[in-house]
């Protein structure tokens, strides 16, 4: 039903940009008036106050509706006098009536579940025929409005660029929001774990084994009674392995990206430049569980081929073959980046460098590197985030073991990976070792924050020396 209401909405929509435009024509040629805009903003004018309030209305029924009618049913529910049902009980019967409702349902059929079926079509036709009513009313007062602002000769172009500034307003509004209820759900629930967990113990413990804070009912389990736990929430494996793989990727990606986007830029020919290019850049699309099952099944075996070969115990699930893999997948995010800031140094800085007789490698290394530093910089940044947040590539590849080693040949595991792990399945959002999971998010948000303010200091300093 959404699905056709947009479609509804943008024919509307086209219908009324075309009507605008002659609309303000007919009205100029037989007023013999200047008109205050070009015709198609008249057009733009008129499809803007078509489209975004119906879709606004739209989104915030589509939110609200699922809400409203379980509302209604778990009501009806919860005042049942055969049965003192608790809210647990009334979300389970909602599901199973939804499940019917769908196709879905599995289970023994109650007289309840029925006429609960039944409300739920009632519900669901009923608020299907007022959105239907309500958009259409929407669209056509507000295309009325339009028109009679369009009658009127105003300034089409002005109005289209506020109401233009308004949804940019309002997109920036919703990133803001949204990082801050990302950080918010982290920090509320870090603080329930840190209220069991003493903090130090998390960050400088050297033990990490969740599993063992894993109980059946984690609601009857005191917060004294898991301070017993806190050696199980050591993090610095997490992040030890974490910094371990990311500087193998690193030392991979980093100067096969850099000398790539320094011979694209400045070396290649055009025609090699045209094929070259977007084939190095095809590794950035390739999936990451494809990336997986490549370091799993074709790098790990090789090395710990390679290792009995030298007499040296290589695991199946090493750092060494998941950091490889990874900065291979990273190499255009450095290539393709710093082949574009470097083609974007301005030609007199090289013509300047030639006039006093500086040779090519002279002038790349002096002049042109240190003027596109600032962008270097950044995607060198751009591609350790990515490096720090890769999950799966590390889950098939490196193994899930945290442990403390410096030696590539072991497995080790990261903080996503130990995340996804803790997350996976049904858990208690009670209990320490699921809340731990957001524990680890929001120290991985401020490391990476720290991260990108060093970058960023870097950055305008050379910025200032170059520009």
């Amino acid at each position: 039903m959404n699905l056709i209401l947009l479609i509804v909405v943008t024919i509307f929509s086209y219908s009324s940009f075309l009507y605008g435009r002659s609309r303000i024509k007919k009205i100029t040629s037989s007023q013999s008036i200047k008109i205050n805009a070009l015709p198609n903003y008249y057009g733009y004018y008129l499809a803007l106050w078509c489209a975004l309030p119906s879709l606004i209305i739209l989104l915030i029924w589509s939110i609200f509706e699922p809400a409203i009618i379980k509302a209604l049913i778990s009501q009806s529910l919860s005042h049942n006098e055969l049965n003192n049902y608790s809210s647990d009980q009334i979300n389970l019967i909602y599901q199973k009536i939804r499940s019917l409702y769908e196709g879905n349902f599995s289970g023994t059929l109650t007289n309840e579940i029925k006429l609960g079926v039944e409300q739920y079509k009632s519900l669901l036709s009923i608020a299907q025929s007022s959105k239907i009513v309500l958009l259409f009313s929407t669209l056509i007062l507000t295309i009325s409005y339009g028109i009679v602002r369009i009658s009127k000769n105003n300034k089409a172009r002005h109005d289209v660029e506020k109401i233009l500034t308004g949804l940019l307003f309002a997109c920036s509004l919703v990133a803001i929001f949204t990082t801050i209820g990302i950080i918010f759900s982290l920090l509320f629930e870090s603080i329930k774990f840190f209220s069991a967990i003493n903090i130090f113990d998390f960050l400088f413990g050297t033990s990490w084994s969740p599993q063992r804070a894993f109980v059946s009912d984690a609601s009857a389990i005191t917060p004294e009674e898991y301070a017993d736990l806190k050696d199980a929430f050591g993090s610095v494996p997490l992040f030890a392995g974490t910094a371990f793989i990311a500087l193998i990727a690193m030392t991979v990606a980093v100067p096969i990206g850099l000398f790539s986007g320094i011979y694209m830029a400045e070396y290649a020919s055009v025609k090699v430049r045209k094929f070259s290019k977007p084939i190095i850049e095809i590794l950035a699309g390739i999936p990451t569980v494809v990336y997986g099952f490549f370091a799993a099944l074709t790098v790990g075996p090789f090395f710990r081929e390679m290792g009995e070969k030298l007499g040296l115990e290589v695991s199946s699930e090493s750092a060494l073959a998941a950091g490889l893999v990874m900065g291979v997948m990273i190499i255009p995010y450095v290539s393709s980046l710093s082949d574009d800031v470097i083609n974007a140094v301005p030609q007199s800085l090289r013509d300047g460098s030639y006039a006093i007789g500086a040779t090519k490698s002279e002038t790349i290394k002096r002049v042109v590197i240190p003027a596109a530093l600032p962008g270097i910089v950044g995607s060198i940044l751009l591609a350790v985030s990515r490096a720090i947040g890769e999950t799966m590539i590390v889950v098939m590849a490196a193994g899930l073991a945290a442990n403390l080693t410096i030696n590539p040949l072991e497995s080790t595991t990261t903080i996503t990976t130990q995340i996804v792990m803790l997350l996976v399945g049904d858990q208690e959002f009670d209990s320490p070792k699921t809340q731990s999971a957001f524990a680890l998010g929001l120290t991985l948000f401020f490391a990476t924050l720290i991260l990108n303010y060093i970058a960023l200091r870097f950055v305008r300093k050379y910025r200032e020396k170059y520009e």
